[in-house]
């Protein structure tokens, strides 16, 4: 059965850090480009960061710099290193399995892409 599993969220001061992880149950993850998405209160959901199965990363610019995505796919785990987290980055964080990184942030998404459950990330003094 396929399943993400998420972890790693929390409670953290601005300008710390976290790392998510999702275990993806019942993939074979090489085969899969890998993402994280979000949603803020009141805000729509946005694309984070997209990593291809060669590797290739992307980021959205407000995550470039500060966000790290990676994968390992021995360990069927997609990682997601936020550093430097601002207020702003509040948010409920959800890993995906199943996208296509080529193209914009709009057409990351397939009908089959696969959501993890969410892992809140509140950052707050």
């Amino acid at each position: 059965q396929k399943q993400l599993v998420e972890s790693g969220g929390g409670l953290v001061q601005p300008g710390g850090s976290m790392r998510l992880s999702c275990i993806a149950h019942g993939f074979t993850l090489a085969y899969y480009s890998l993402g994280w998405f979000r949603q803020a209160p009141g805000k729509e959901r946005e694309a984070v960061s997209c990593i291809n199965s060669l590797a290739t990363t992307t980021y959205l610019d407000f995550a470039e710099g500060r966000f790290t995505i990676s994968r390992d796919n021995a360990k069927s785990t997609v990682y997601l290193q936020m550093d430097n987290l601002k207020t702003e980055d509040t948010a409920v964080y959800y890993c995906v399995v199943n996208i296509d990184c080529t193209g914009p942030p709009s057409t990351w998404l397939a009908p089959d892409t696969f959501w993890g459950q969410g892992a809140q990330v509140t950052v707050s003094s």
